[in-house]
């Protein structure tokens, strides 16, 4: 039999769910809402995704420290601009992307390589080992330095004021008729989405990128051509460090930022390349939009606002779960 506590719970959740399609129906605006604010942070998650794809395609591993490279490039941009303050944001943010480059160039010199040139007798495991050392000694270092008390970095620019009707700007908002979005948000993803076109035309335009696509598919036919699988491994890691850097300097003045910041997203990564397709470019662009989506929409249709977003990845995960079941190789996965 129920008890009574457990009815009265149920029933509240119910009402409150009823409120929310109600508000719904009157107002015809608050799912566009929730699915525009969800594509606004789903091509984050897919910048975050597509250079873990880059890392998993060319070097046959999947990074554990992908998300401190996120972590790091939101604590780079902060320094700069808490330091620097005539700076500007988008000067912070390509200094973050090379330092991140950088960083995951010159570990994939010095502790990947081995691996690649055969001193590695168990070369699965070392790579797991090697990334997951990599990902503790990144988090306890920025800890030391920065402290772990959250840190947020101001917003990088402000809204002119116009109003054109329809479409209204405050400093800090957008107004799409009575929908408010975010500026620090619609920041965001504008560089975001810059960056995936120009990550997309270099993989698909350029003999550097073919050549990057050649190893992934390859690696002793692209050697055959003349195509050095060493250099390609170092390019490709230390793009993924850059676009997950990228991903954390732009987010940095939307969120708190504490050394441990990385591991959810880094787990929104990984979920996002397996409900893609583990390697596949367009994968990683259409889950992490899916993803997106589908935690704005969880969230903000919970019939518990209280407990919404501690349930929030929860959402994303259901999605993962379907998708494995109904098509396990990923929306965009070839089998093996």
């Amino acid at each position: 039999m129920w008890h009574l506590p457990f009815v009265f719970t149920q029933v509240t959740h119910l009402y409150a769910l009823m409120e929310v399609l109600f508000r719904f129906q009157i107002t015809g605006t608050y799912i566009v809402r929730l699915i525009l604010e969800g594509l606004l942070i789903g091509v984050i998650y897919a910048l975050m995704a597509l250079g873990l794809t880059l890392i998993f395609s060319v070097l046959n591993i999947v990074s554990f420290a992908h998300g401190e490279f996120y972590m790091i490039g939101g604590y780079v941009v902060y320094t700069l601009l808490h330091h620097f303050k005539g700076m500007p944001g988008l000067v912070a943010i390509v200094l973050a992307a090379l330092l991140t480059f950088g960083i995951g160039a010159i570990f994939e010199r010095l502790f990947l390589q081995p691996m690649a040139k055969g001193k590695v007798d168990r070369p699965d495991e070392y790579a797991i080992l090697i990334t997951f050392g990599l990902s503790f000694f990144l988090q306890f270092v920025m800890l030391g330095i920065m402290g772990p008390f959250p840190k947020k970095a101001p917003r990088f620019w402000s809204f002119p004021k116009v109003d054109l009707g329809v479409i209204r700007l405050s400093r800090t908002t957008l107004f799409i008729g009575h929908i408010p979005l975010s500026g620090g948000r619609i920041f965001a993803a504008i560089i975001a989405l810059l960056a995936l076109v120009g990550v997309l035309w270099f993989m698909y335009k350029t003999w550097t990128g073919w050549a990057l696509q050649a190893v992934s598919q390859d690696r002793n036919a692209a050697s055959v051509v003349g195509i050095n699988p060493l250099n390609m491994n170092t390019l490709a890691f230390g793009l993924g460090a850059m676009l997950a850097g990228l991903a954390g300097a732009v987010l940095v003045t939307v969120f708190s930022w504490v050394p441990w910041v990385g591991v959810p997203a880094s787990a929104k990564s990984f979920v996002i390349i397996v409900l893609g397709g583990m390697g596949s470019i367009p994968g990683s662009l259409v889950g992490g939009l899916i993803l997106g989506v589908v935690e704005s929409l969880g969230t903000g249709l919970f019939p518990d606002p209280a407990r919404a977003q501690a349930y929030r990845d929860v959402f994303g995960l259901v999605i993962f779960a379907l998708v494995l079941w109904l098509k396990p190789t990923g929306l965009f996965g070839r089998k093996l």
